[in-house]
């Protein structure tokens, strides 16, 4: 058996006819997401806009372009805030890695292929051009901005839910409107998200953090190059024994604390076990490797067989064909 997902990759500086594309594309199985708790758990309208207003306000402009190209009905306009949106698990590993010779954001995307959007965007909507991993057709999985300032989230392997946004919009907002990495952490600090989520922020000197978030707890953010799917302890022993959280943990820590390693050596090694993980079945595998390079406006990403590089002054609209093979795997 085999699972495939379409890569895209798509150029508009400005919100146009291409993302209304994507959004006639995908609209339909998003509704059936948002939805999927029934109507009634999810904010209204207005409280979505306020609260947008309340934390974000700078994104309120794009906001309101991407609602007016969306057709503005109202279910389509209150998810694209991603406020209080339903829960969602994702896996993921991702570091920061910066030596007198490198700087880059590396990880790797774990989640149900079929779940995933695919879509590459390179945007301006707000002065800065961003080339970032779409996710909500509003919000960035990961990314970059032509300043040089890269972002990658995980799921933090924690069950708490609360008031706030999906870490998608706030990874967004972050692209949209910092330039370095304190900047991120503020931002980071203040907008409050539903669920919890570890985010590995670096900049292009060479400075980086990782942010431990959640809608119970004040944002934990330290100078730690590497997060997988647990905050500090282990909290949700399933989740955690299914994911190998630990076991990548070490890994990564391994490798960023060795004085041998250089960046190719750490980029090799999310190609591999137990950094790869080829668990679809039960959505864990990893779908894609991302590798941001702030100092040069790459990005690059690979999977198995082939690879992507897209860059500020150098991006090519393309599809990319990958299938997952899905075969029965062992827990733990």
């Amino acid at each position: 058996m085999q699972k495939q997902l379409i890569f895209e990759t798509v150029h508009e500086p400005e919100a146009g006819p291409k993302w209304r594309r994507l959004f006639d594309l995908h609209w339909p199985a998003y509704e059936r997401w948002y939805l999927s708790e029934t109507e009634r758990e999810r904010p209204s309208y207005l409280a979505c806009y306020n609260a947008l207003t309340r934390h974000m306000p700078e994104l309120i402009p794009t906001y309101r372009r991407l609602c007016e190209l969306s057709g503005g009905g109202d279910l389509s306009s209150r998810l694209l805030s991603l406020y209080r949106p339903p829960a969602y698990i994702t896996g993921c590993s991702q570091a920061a890695f910066a030596d007198a010779g490198a700087n880059v954001l590396v990880r790797n995307y774990d989640y149900p292929p079929e779940l995933c959007e695919g879509t590459i965007l390179s945007t301006c909507w707000n002065g800065r051009r961003v080339i970032a991993m779409s996710d909500c057709l509003v919000g960035v999985l990961d990314g970059i901005n032509e300043s040089g300032l890269s972002v990658s989230l995980a799921f933090g392997g924690r069950t708490a839910v609360g008031d706030g946004f999906g870490a998608p919009i706030i990874l967004r907002y972050i692209l949209e409107f910092c330039d370095t990495t304190p900047e991120a952490a503020d931002v980071l600090a203040r907008v409050p998200t539903h669920m919890a989520y570890n985010i590995t922020v670096t900049d292009a000197r060479k400075r980086y953090i990782t942010a431990m978030i959640g809608p119970d707890r004040p944002a934990s953010i330290k100078r730690i190059p590497v997060a997988t799917n647990h905050q500090k302890r282990i909290e949700w022993y399933a989740h955690a024994l299914a994911s190998e959280t630990l076991i990548r943990e070490r890994q990564l820590s391994i490798l960023v604390d060795d004085p041998a390693t250089t960046k190719e050596r750490l980029i090799s090694a999310f190609a591999a076990p137990p950094l790869f993980r080829t668990d679809y079945r039960r959505g864990l595998g990893t779908i894609y490797t991302a590798v941001y390079h702030p100092n040069a406006g790459v990005a690059q990403y690979h999977w198995p067989d082939r690879s992507i590089e897209l860059s500020f002054d150098h991006f090519e609209e393309t599809f990319v064909d990958i299938r997952y093979n899905v075969r029965a795997s062992i827990p733990g």
